[in-house]
């Protein structure tokens, strides 16, 4: 015997040329890399959003400690007992008062876009100028009333950025909300200011050991700390007569008086102020801003410098910052003034779209809740109609049909597939398409001498090009199709083609069963398939708009498979797209749940992605193809009327939007009111359980998987919210996908093996 000579050894520093669906898959996974990471920028993106907007409201990083009741041994009694106005200049603690019978009027927490502008307009018509301690959020949040402010000739200090009481914060957490709120003010107005209040701060004597350092440090770092001399209380709501009366300075003596334009029902306080400005110009008092007061109390200063105005009428209307009455402002420049633009423009958009994503949340959870309702009604409906005792479809369907089998390098479950279809009671043909394998699919389907098994072998062209020729190769009216790695039960082309006894039955869905169900994956699939396609297509049944036949278990009409031209290769969804041209051209199509196939689930997170990506981004192309169906007229019309929306609301809009649904929820529980957001979140997890136990119900599988229900909603569902996205991603920045294989291990043996 001669014995052949080895092969040749492949030439030094050479390497096999990749072929040409080799070359498509690294095409495909370089365009996909960008997609999911734009996919997930969009998602953190709107999770900034949403932390900015909690942190403009004080739920994220909040803090509502007022401290009260401490000594003060380290605070100077000079200090204790001088005037509102604390400056350090030289480095030294030093007080100055109001003049005598003159109003420095302050107010508190604004800027408020109910409040505020009445009390402008109130300063504006009496020719006051007030001094305004703003807090930054607010003042981020309003920033035309900051700048109506301030052109109008008042001044405007610093409150914090989220009134915060500062003696609590570490140093860090001071010189931040110092910091963002004159980055707010550059952003609003186009100032810096030097003036600062301390939120929950009333007369010098309250300064305590705590607070102290906070007001040095400021000092030192150029800050005029503001105090107040008399307090209106208007945030009591007494009465107006009552908030005139405490705001009144007793003897003639000059006052830091404060209100408030912010912080709650300031109705009072609108209806006070003229009285009030009307009362103190009675008795011969001026009104000026705390930089002119401290204009007025130097030594070369006087009434004059002070640019009061009241009886005289002489009070300053300038908005250069060089004015007495807004000394304390400097423009903003540079990076100041574009970083503060930059976060009054962010802070606007999350104002505009947090907001606009609750109405759309409440919206979707609407219609989710609905969608479960509906799923319920209709599933019991259909189960009951469809298993009576009297319910048929026609004369029993008996004739031989043709199923096709499309394969790409599927050697470990070809065999057990075309084993499984050999062992169907009902009479079949199998046509095996081999599409280009390398691995030797056809060989193994040849060699297991099956009867009624043909092998067609055609290069690689894809899976709509493999069911497109098995069809033309059939010889019976009714092709089942199936994918290479699934496997039959004896009864089911029985059950699937039974159907066709209604002449108007254009093709029939099965019912897909996860035979690896017993990995957490698998498991998770299981869940998914039973719930969420099973219990769907019941619905779609009785709704007459099936959106989809499963690739897996499906029967059609090889008369209306080539009426509406073939399976068609213009999306990855050749699935979806023929049972939607099938409902355009008038064919009915029905869910037929006796007709058990076991498919193999992806078996790794990678392949689920791959799997679900192509799944979602196809259905996207297939609806668009088919959107003229929103137009067509009568029973062709119906996919059109009723399948369309739903499926864009339901597979598309809704999973869209859940993603923001769990961070919603997961800031509710950080931030706002945990026992709440869970209990709201274990209630909607109730209902989906109480779904998804019914379709279970209905589908005779075992219970102990919805164990694992509460951890798929964490897991598994965020993976595949993310697919969505990055399927939206891909429709708008435009892609193509081939026929993606994935792995197979052939686990799916029989029925039975599946457990």
């Amino acid at each position: 015997m001669t014995t052949p000579p080895p092969p040749s050894p492949p030439a030094r520093g050479r390497r096999r040329a990749p072929t040409r669906i080799e070359r498509a898959a690294g095409r495909a996974a370089a365009l996909q890399r960008p997609r999911v990471l734009l996919a997930l920028l969009l998602l953190l993106a709107l999770t900034c959003v949403m932390l900015l907007d909690g942190y403009l409201r004080a739920e994220v990083g909040g803090d509502q400690r007022v401290r009260t009741g401490a000594s003060a041994n380290d605070v100077p009694e000079d200090v204790l007992d001088g005037g509102p106005i604390l400056t350090f200049p030289g480095g030294r603690a030093t007080t100055v008062s109001v003049p005598d019978r003159t109003i420095a009027l302050t107010f508190d927490d604004g800027p408020d876009a109910t409040w505020t502008p009445q009390v402008l307009e109130i300063l504006e018509e009496y020719d006051v100028p007030g001094t305004f301690f703003l807090v930054g959020s607010m003042v981020a949040r309003h920033p035309d009333i900051v700048r109506d402010l301030v052109e109008q000739g008042n001044e405007v200090g610093v409150h914090t950025f989220t009134h915060v009481d500062l003696s609590y914060q570490s140093e860090a957490r001071v010189t931040r909300e110092i910091e963002q709120t004159q980055l707010a003010l550059a952003g609003a107005a186009g100032i810096t200011t030097t003036l600062f209040r301390a939120p929950y701060s009333s007369e010098t004597d309250a300064i305590d050991d705590y607070s102290w350092p906070v007001y040095k440090k400021l000092g030192e770092e150029g800050y005029t700390s503001v105090f107040i001399d008399t307090d209106s209380d208007d945030w009591k709501r007494p009465g107006v007569s009552k908030i005139v009366e405490w705001a009144t300075p007793e003897d003639g003596e000059g006052a830091s008086v404060l209100f408030h334009d912010a912080g709650g029902e300031r109705s009072q306080t609108i209806e006070a102020l003229p009285k009030y400005i009307e009362k103190m110009k009675a008795k011969g008092y001026t009104f000026t801003t705390v930089s002119g007061a401290m204009a007025a109390q130097q030594p070369t200063g006087g009434p004059a410098a002070a640019g009061t105005s009241g009886a005289e009428g002489t009070a300053a209307r300038a908005a250069d910052s060089d004015d007495a009455l807004q000394a304390a402002h400097h423009r903003a420049t540079g990076a100041t003034l574009w970083e503060g633009r930059a976060l009054v423009a962010a802070v606007a958009v999350a104002e505009w779209t947090v907001p606009a994503l609750s109405v759309g949340l409440l919206v979707v959870g609407v219609a989710v809740m609905g969608r479960f309702g509906l799923m319920l009604i209709l599933a019991r409906r259909h189960h009951r109609q469809r298993n009576r005792r009297r319910f048929g479809w026609g004369p029993p369907v008996t004739g031989p049909v043709s199923v096709v089998v499309p394969a790409y390098n599927e050697k470990e479950c070809i065999a057990n597939t075309l084993r499984s279809l050999a062992r169907s009671t009902h009479p079949i043909e199998i046509i095996v398409v081999d599409d280009g394998s390398t691995d030797g699919t056809a060989e193994i389907a040849e060699s297991l001498g099956l009867p009624g098994v043909r092998v067609i072998r055609q290069a690689n062209a894809g899976k709509p090009a493999a069911l497109d020729n098995g069809v033309r190769h059939a010889r019976y009216d009714i092709v089942v199709m199936m994918d290479g790695d699934t496997v039959f039960e004896p009864d089911t082309v029985r059950h699937l083609v039974q159907p066709f006894a209604d002449p108007a039955v254009g093709a029939v869905a099965g019912n897909a069963k996860v035979g690896n169900r017993r990995t957490l994956i698998g498991a998770w699939q299981h869940i998914e398939y039973v719930m969420g396609f099973n219990l769907d297509r019941r619905m779609y049944d009785l709704l007459r708009c099936m959106p989809t036949i499963p690739g897996a278990i499906g029967a059609f009409r090889r008369e209306a498979v080539l009426q509406v031209g073939g399976m068609s290769d213009d999306t990855l969804a050749e699935d979806t797209d023929i049972t939607i041209a099938l409902h355009r051209a008038g064919w009915r199509v029905v869910y037929q749940e006796h007709a058990r196939a076991w498919t193999e689930a992806p078996g790794s997170l990678k392949q689920l992605w791959s799997q679900r990506y192509r799944w979602s981004y196809g259905t996207m192309q297939a609806l668009w193809k088919h959107r003229g169906s929103l137009k067509d007229k009568g029973p062709s019309g119906r996919f059109g009327r009723v399948g369309m929306p739903l499926v864009v609301l339901f597979q598309v809009v809704t999973p869209l939007f859940a993603p923001l649904i769990d961070v919603f929820t997961l800031y509710s529980m950080i931030f706002i009111d945990f026992r709440s957001a869970l209990l709201a979140w274990l209630a909607v997890l109730g209902v989906q359980l109480l779904c998804a136990a019914y379709a279970f119900r209905l589908d005779r599988e075992k219970y102990r998987y919805l164990l694992m229900m509460p951890l798929q909603q964490i897991a598994y569902r965020q993976m595949m919210y993310l697919v969505l996205i990055h399927s939206c991603v891909t429709a708008l920045t435009g892609g193509r996908l081939r026929w993606q294989k994935l792995k197979r291990t052939g686990e799916v043996g029989t029925p039975a093996g599946a457990g």
